[in-house]
């Protein structure tokens, strides 16, 4: 078996029926796997066993269900070729590739301020 970080998209959706923005995120998960393929599938399960439609979440004072809308990748860890091997200090899980126009956006983002970015990878 060996492992895989797993991305995985939640929103937040309106139980009133009237979706006029998305707030979602990008969970990170490790899943074990013995491949890629199956790692999506173990994501894919573990995403949806994990949606809410606990009554009491709420997005600006309007109720949400959280719903699991997808896998957006699969990332093997470097060095998770090795089998039977699991991450150490130091190891990358994962990985984005961004993009930001101006440097002013750069050091916004960087300095973890709001920022108009194009997510990439």
């Amino acid at each position: 078996m060996n492992w895989f970080a797993a991305h995985l998209i939640e929103y937040a959706k309106f139980k009133d029926g009237i979706q006029d923005y998305y707030r979602f995120y990008e969970n990170v998960v490790l899943i074990e796997a013995n491949s890629a393929e199956e790692a999506w599938d173990k994501a894919t399960q573990f995403g949806k066993e994990n949606e809410s439609d606990d009554e009491s979440v709420t997005l600006n004072n309007r109720p949400v269900n959280m719903v699991f809308a997808g896998v957006r990748k699969i990332i093997a860890p470097a060095g998770s070729e090795e089998p039977n091997s699991f991450p150490k200090h130091g190891t990358e899980l994962t990985y984005s590739l961004l993009v930001i126009d101006k440097e002013e956006g750069f050091r916004k983002y960087v300095n973890n301020e709001p920022a108009d970015v194009y997510y990439e990878e």
